[in-house]
């Protein structure tokens, strides 16, 4: 307990806090004159009355209400007929259930932000005592203790602490603030700092940590009541990890994470070594190593080193270093021999982005070919060029006597290595009216090149003189366009067809290329104009066209033409254009066709829409030129329901036409919608 204690205003006692397993305690210090006391600790107040009126007699500074008074509480005051005050306002973090306990011999009152939860105001003679449970709310509120003592003895005792059972508290923690996270890289270590909770419930704090782009799991990395925490278990990888502390109270409430805070380790762990070089062999002496092995899983890989040596397993040196200074990235590499006849080994390393570099590989063995590096002596000195229609004529001389090794010899123009030959060339790889220089190179058994030749220029002319005529066109009039046909051309040069169209208007025949609308293509003698219309008389002439695009062109006295007159396959009896129900009608005309085809019919109708009511179902009709009417293809109504219909047995090699009707109950049917398609 606290007797009274004779301070003054100047000497009142102002608090030390300090910790104590997570709570606030406090000692007492000199106050200054206007006495302000550090929460948690309560500042008091003693009255001369006990209606707490007038000034103050004496205030200073108390940690905890637990005093007995048998006479005057303090200097200047009675014995009896005084009241003592206590006040703290505090931050309460998230608040939650408290349970706050008083006693007194005489009156106390309990205050939680200016509302009486605690009552016991009267003159007793013995002690009386309350506990009330309230929940506070979270952050800073202010408690009120009231004591009278009116005659005899004066006792006072409160206290207010947070009802710890998990049945009771239900309220988290709030989480922790100004968490902040530093890395060493000498030592590898992350340390963390964060705020202290205000919880008075608080146990202690939970630390978690997570690789990036992973989550932080339910297991902690480490538990500590501190505010602090160091971290010296972070892998060397060049990684980076993301922390965040939560606080824990005593009912085991865990409280939301504090903001993430990340560091980057610093990455000393070199990638595993290579596998499957090792793997890599040939049969018998070769001129290529060629090198796969198995991917490396790091994430931070850079690419890999190939290292070839003499001796055996393989050293990893920089004179050894045979795929360059920047480390590959494929899994694979192919590496030119020395043509020595002799064992050649290699291991392979691999490299992560902050130039960690793992152990060699396993080793691999090659035994190169021990060939021919001497290149021939040997260079053309006639070489000549001969300009032609289809190209340009090289000439050389050479006997084997010069030297029995040499085996081709490569054509360049100009300076472009195009070719292989032996004592002459044609190159047909340009296109006329152009300018090139040539020179040739003796090349041996063993892919040595010889010095260059003498350079020759030409000016190509190349071919201007089109194709004969072509003979034997012929064109038929069909149902489905006009059928022409003709000789295949005999020209060498032959590249394609161009078909012209021909139509008389103004006592003039003007032709037009229809070459890009032929269904079979330009390079067919036979092919079809199609989409005609019905009973147009026409022209039409074709030309061969050679590679340089040399081709005759009508009206050309030259070149043959033929006329024909298109058929007349339109129904006599016109679809009306207006009335029809219907909104449209599609006829699908790309079925492969026999001695018939297949129609496809799609029709959209909407009975919404019908003026003359909802139909009970649809009649298909295709046209018959023998009868000159259209002939129905149902033997009953298709289906109200129905909105399509296959022909199975459309005529083949002319246009085709339809009509759909509407049925209605009555047995009428609705104007007709009309389509067509070509065989």
């Amino acid at each position: 307990m606290n007797p009274a204690r004779r301070t003054t205003a100047a000497a009142a006692g102002a608090l030390v806090l300090t910790t104590a397993g997570g709570l606030l305690a406090a000692t007492t210090a000199p106050a200054s004159a206007a006495t302000t006391c550090a929460s948690p600790v309560f500042k008091r107040q003693f009255f001369a009355n006990t209606a707490f009126s007038g000034t103050a007699k004496k205030t200073d500074c108390d940690n905890a209400i637990d005093q007995t008074w048998t006479g005057a509480p303090a200097s200047g005051l009675p014995k009896d007929n005084f009241g003592v005050r206590w006040t703290v306002t505090r931050d309460f973090g998230s608040g939650g259930p408290f349970a706050l306990t008083g006693s007194g011999l005489d009156g106390i009152r309990v205050y939680l932000d200016g509302v009486r939860k605690i009552s016991l105001w009267k003159n007793v003679s013995s002690t009386v005592k309350k506990t009330v449970n309230v929940t506070v709310p979270k952050g800073r509120h202010t408690l009120r203790v009231d004591y009278a003592n009116w005659t005899g003895k004066a006792t006072v005792k409160f206290a207010y602490t947070p009802r710890t059972s998990a049945t009771v508290d239900k309220v988290k923690p709030l989480a922790p603030t100004a968490a902040s996270a530093t890395y060493d890289p000498a030592t590898g270590k992350a340390r963390l700092t964060w705020a202290k909770n205000k919880e008075m419930d608080l146990a202690g704090y939970r630390v978690y940590r997570r690789l990036k782009g992973t989550s932080f799991g339910s297991k902690p990395l480490a538990t500590t009541t501190s505010t602090s925490y160091t971290d010296s278990t972070l892998p060397k990888t060049g990684d980076t990890y993301y922390y965040e502390v939560r606080a824990y109270d005593r009912a085991a409430r865990e409280s939301a994470g504090s903001a993430d805070q990340g560091v980057t380790t610093v990455d000393t762990t070199a990638p595993a070594a290579p596998t499957g070089v090792e793997d890599n062999w040939a049969i018998g002496n070769v001129t290529t190593a060629r090198l796969h092995w198995d991917s490396n899983p790091e994430s931070d890989l850079a690419g890999y080193r190939v290292y070839r040596s003499t001796t055996y397993p393989g050293t990893v040196t920089a004179a050894n270093l045979v795929s360059g200074p920047t480390p590959i990235v494929d899994s694979a590499y192919a590496d030119e021999l020395p043509t020595t006849g002799q064992a050649f080994y290699y291991v392979v390393t691999a490299v992560d982005t902050h130039g960690n570099t793992s152990p060699p590989s396993g080793t691999a063995e090659y035994w190169s070919e021990d060939i021919d590096t001497v290149a021939p002596v040997y260079a053309p000195d006639d070489v000549t060029a001969v300009d032609g229609e289809r190209g340009v004529t090289l000439n050389w001389s050479w006997t084997a006597d010069a030297d029995d090794d040499i085996s081709s010899f490569l054509v360049y123009r100009d300076g472009v290595g195009i070719d292989n030959a032996g004592e002459s060339y044609v190159d047909t790889g340009i296109e006329r009216s152009t300018k090139h220089t040539y020179w040739v190179r003796a090349v041996d058994r063993h892919g040595n090149v010889g010095p260059v030749s003498n350079s020759v220029t030409i000016d190509h002319v190349g071919d201007y003189t089109a194709p004969g005529p072509v003979t034997g066109l012929t064109a038929t009039a069909a149902g489905d366009g006009v059928r022409l046909d003709w000789d295949d051309s005999t020209a060498e040069d032959f590249a394609d067809y161009r078909i012209y169209r021909g139509v008389y208007a103004e006592n003039t025949w003007t032709y037009t290329d229809i070459s890009d609308d032929m269904p079979y293509g330009t390079i067919w003698s036979q092919n079809r104009d199609r989409n005609l219309p019905d009973g147009e008389h026409l022209r039409y002439a074709v030309v061969a066209v050679d590679k340089d695009g040399n081709a005759l062109e009508p009206p050309a006295a030259e070149v043959p033409v033929v006329e024909v007159t298109e058929l007349v396959t339109e129904p006599t009896e016109a679809t009306p254009e207006d009335g029809s129900p219907f909104s449209y009608l599609e006829i699908d005309d790309e079925t492969t066709c026999g001695t018939a085809c297949l129609s496809f019919l799609h029709w959209g109708y909407d009975a919404d829409d019908d003026p003359h009511g909802a139909a009970t179902g649809f009649h298909v009709y295709r046209w018959n030129p023998a009868t000159a009417a259209y002939g129905r293809l149902d033997d009953t109504p298709l289906a109200a329901d129905e909105s399509s219909y296959t022909d199975y047995a459309a005529p083949f090699g002319t246009t085709v036409y339809y009509r759909v009707t509407a049925v209605y109950a009555d047995g009428t049917e609705s104007v007709p919608i009309g389509g067509h398609r070509m065989a």
